[in-house]
């Protein structure tokens, strides 16, 4: 295997660690001798929370992302090319360059990410911190607007409006759906395992996303008082946007990570048409919402939660002549 090869390769299994809704990793890499080509996977699409496939291009998006964390950390200078089309995106290498000490940080971050669902400290994350986050947004090509108190309040009620809306028979579906991703040991790769699922959902004003089914992790004693709400958003509303978005939350998650930042991505208040309306208007009507994001200082208490489960790499990984 060359050179340029064997470093996709590696980028491409570096990419399985990305976060994604639900833990599905809706996502196909192919190698090929001169780019890496990234595609989605419909069979690992949530047809009932995300019928728009919105959650699951920007899924792919932190993916991209990853994998270009993997060739900076290699020194590799690439070229990203997002058709929005099938592929989602070609990433094609060119030269190498010393690598910086960043890239390095950002693919040991890559490793110890975690989603932590449970409570935060009771100490803000500082200005200096989020103005970092909302820089690195920006560069990644999405904007993080942090909420203020008031947004907060409007943030809870839309999460529990999204959480209540549809017919009973719509409820059920979306209760089947959760069921076939969430819960017990996820020995296929997939999903979210009961260990990373709080015993029982902590008492915040924003909820937390109702898995109905019980996790292991004790929640902790704290509140969400002292975590900061935002919304990642953007100009648009096309696939590409949406790839670019999950880049960024890629992006800002490493560097929040860096600074001991949990990250907990509120996704229910975009999948209803109404409420990812009510976020639009949060943001003065200037852009598209593409996530909610809790912020929160790590409780030193709390050990790390484990890793969610992760598709074997030939299940993912396509190498071609």
């Amino acid at each position: 295997m060359s050179e340029v090869k064997q470093a996709l390769a590696q980028a491409a299994d570096a990419a399985r660690f990305a976060p994604s809704i639900h833990n599905t990793q809706p996502w196909r890499w192919v190698v090929r001798a001169d780019r890496l080509e990234l595609f989605a996977v419909t069979e690992r699409q949530l047809t009932e929370h995300d019928p728009q496939a919105r959650m699951l291009l920007l899924s792919c998006g932190t993916a991209l992302h990853h994998a270009q964390v993997a060739l900076n950390a290699e020194g590799w200078t690439y070229r990203v090319d997002r058709p929005g089309t099938e592929p989602l995106a070609v990433i094609t290498p060119a030269d190498r360059r010393p690598v910086e000490p960043e890239a390095t940080r950002h693919l040991q971050m890559l490793r110890v990410r975690r989603t932590d669902r449970r409570t935060v400290r009771d100490e803000a994350v500082s200005e200096t911190v989020l103005t970092e986050l909302v820089k690195t947004a920006e560069q990644a090509g999405a904007r993080l607007h942090v909420l203020g108190r008031d947004q907060v309040l409007q943030l809870a009620v839309a999460v529990e409006r999204a959480e209540a809306t549809g017919t009973s028979d719509e409820r059920d579906r979306l209760s089947a759906e959760l069921a076939t991703w969430v819960g017990g040991e996820r020995p296929e790769g997939t999903g979210i395992p009961s260990s990373a699922l709080p015993v029982e959902l902590p008492l915040t004003t924003v909820a937390e996303r109702d898995f109905q089914t019980p996790g292991t992790v004790q929640a902790g004693e704290g509140h969400d008082r002292f975590a900061t709400y935002a919304v990642l958003y953007g100009p648009g509303d096309t696939e590409a946007d949406w790839l670019r978005a999950g880049e960024a939350l890629s992006a800002l998650w490493l560097s929040a990570t860096e600074h001991a930042v949990s990250v907990l991505p509120l996704s229910a208040p975009i999948e209803v048409p109404f409420t990812r309306e009510s976020l639009r208007w949060m943001l003065g009507g200037t852009g598209v919402p593409y996530l909610a994001l809790r912020l929160g200082l790590q409780d030193p208490a709390h050990t790390a939660p484990p890793h969610t489960p992760r598709l074997p790499a030939p299940q993912v990984i396509e190498l071609k002549d």
